[in-house]
């Protein structure tokens, strides 16, 4: 017996105009000779339909990072790296999408976790006025693009909320042209200016907050190089309270009178999965993939790794942090946690498998993948300088699979296949450069509780971003950024307030 189902909507029109009509072609040729298209061509290069009924969201974002040519660092299927709906998923669990859908505030989060330049607007944030002259900023370029949250009922549609890309703007007709991810339901198509701002100025009955426009750019060069701060395990939501609550009220004990004293009050309340909170980010790839040679784009993405890796190193809160872990000892009940830099091959196995989900796009599924063997050796790349790489076999099943991860940084000889791992410290991301990546990440204002002027004033200039040289300023203004989204979204106040952290 035949089921039942919906085979798309009829436009409502007017208001709307179908961009395929007469009436639609003709205002997208005059768009295109008044020069306010030019946003349209790389969007509809990319154009997606969202995946599941409540994706528009993260369609619509999906869809503009990969028109802005944004990297995601990760790999989808196979050796291609291309953002996809099921990767957006570092501020809210899809499943959670998938029943309800996703905020407007939460779409801010995951589009700044995922590489780009925002701005968010709300419209009591906003004007018709301002909003008319972004959606003409975003169609007379290529490199910014508007995602509009919108209430589908001022169209006469049918549905709720929704998210889409705006393509374009026809200045005659002052209609911007939709382009709806929801393509099952209804085509891309021309609306007023007037009346898509009506749209977004409707309360969202979620979270109490107005609807509005998210600008989205690339930034100059692609955050989170060497560090990233992860939501994967649920540990994140405990790690993120410690550092953005529990510190500053730590750093009002009386007897901090010393960057030792205050490094140790610190860590040895530090929850002792915190790795699982910060990361370093690895290059993997498929051992058939790879060969003595590295690819130009492989070898610039490693050279970047290793001047923040040494930019780190070279800071005096660095030598600070290595001196107190030299010192720690088992009055630290984070002793062992603390001193995670000792086991590449453990971390690179564990690199190794969660390379293998991805390069399998399974990402996240019940499957156990399990690293049966790693190998630690230096390959001299197009005869140049040594680089380490890390070469795991992964099982999964009756099925296995040759993965390579390279390491940034090699600054001596190794032969690490069967050994102790211990030779191995010192030459990839471990635990003295994540401390201290993750102390300049906090806040300025975490130190203010400190009593003694002269250990703030030290402590201060210590953590100040003012005079790091400017990639690692970058990384550790992203990875202080992400921190404060993070834990809005865990305290659910993302909604309340969309802007960054003072800096």
């Amino acid at each position: 017996m035949a089921m039942a189902g919906l085979y798309k909507r009829a436009l409502p029109s007017p208001p709307a105009i179908d961009f395929a009509s007469s009436d639609g072609k003709q205002l997208f040729m005059e768009a295109i000779q008044n020069g306010t298209m030019e946003g349209f061509y790389r969007l509809i290069s990319y154009f997606q339909t969202q995946s599941e009924p409540a994706y528009c969201g993260l369609a619509s974002l999906a869809m503009v990072l990969n028109a802005l040519a944004i990297d995601p660092g990760r790999k989808w299927k196979g050796p291609w790296r291309w953002f996809d709906e099921s990767m957006l998923d570092c501020c809210e669990p899809l499943e959670k999408v998938k029943e309800k859908g996703i905020s407007f505030g939460k779409l801010v989060c995951l589009a700044y976790c995922a590489g780009a330049k925002v701005e968010a607007f709300r419209t009591n944030h906003s004007t018709l006025d301002d909003f008319r002259k972004f959606v003409v900023r975003c169609s007379t370029s290529d490199d910014c693009h508007m995602i509009s949250s919108y209430h589908r009922e001022t169209f006469k549609q049918t549905g709720t909320g929704h998210f889409s890309p705006i393509g374009g703007y026809h200045a005659g007709r002052d209609m911007a042209l939709i382009l709806d991810v929801a393509r099952f339901k209804y085509p891309p198509h021309w609306v007023p200016v007037s009346l898509l701002w009506e749209a977004m100025d409707n309360i969202d009955e979620a979270t109490g907050q107005r609807r509005g426009f998210l600008l989205i750019s690339r930034p100059h060069r692609d955050p989170g190089l060497l560090y990233t701060l992860s939501c994967k395990h649920e540990s994140w939501v405990k790690v993120a309270k410690y550092l953005m609550d529990d510190v500053p009220n730590l750093m009002k004990s009386e007897d901090l009178k010393d960057v030792n004293k205050v490094l140790f009050t610190v860590f040895s309340s530090l929850p002792s999965n915190f790795g699982e909170f910060i990361k370093w980010i690895a290059e993997v790839r498929r051992r058939e993939d790879g060969n003595q040679n590295l690819s130009e784009e492989e070898k610039g993405r490693l050279a970047l790794k290793e001047e923040v890796l040494k930019q780190v190193q070279e800071t005096s809160l660095f030598k600070h942090v290595v001196s107190f872990l030299s010192s720690v000892n088992s009055c630290c009940r984070n002793a062992q946690a603390l001193r995670y830099e000792s086991n590449l091959p453990d971390i690179a196995a564990g690199v190794c498998c969660q390379g293998a989900e991805i390069l399998a796009g399974k990402f996240g599924s019940p499957e156990r993948y399990c690293c049966r063997e790693t190998c630690v050796t230096n390959l001299k790349a197009n005869g140049e300088k040594l680089i380490t790489l890390v070469s795991g076999t992964v099982v999964n099943g009756s099925s296995e699979q040759g993965v390579d991860v390279l390491v940034p940084s090699c600054p001596k000889k190794l032969n690490c296949c069967g050994s102790n791992s211990s030779s191995c410290i010192g030459i990839y991301p471990a635990g003295n450069d994540v401390l201290t990546a993750l102390l300049l990440a906090l806040p300025p204002e975490t130190w203010s509780g400190i009593k003694d002027e002269r250990l703030l004033h030290e402590i201060s200039s210590l953590v100040s971003t003012e005079n790091l040289p400017t990639l690692l300023q970058e990384e550790v203004l992203h990875l202080r950024r992400q921190l404060h989204l993070l834990k809005k979204c865990q305290d659910n106040k993302v909604e309340e307030d969309l802007g960054a952290p003072s800096c």
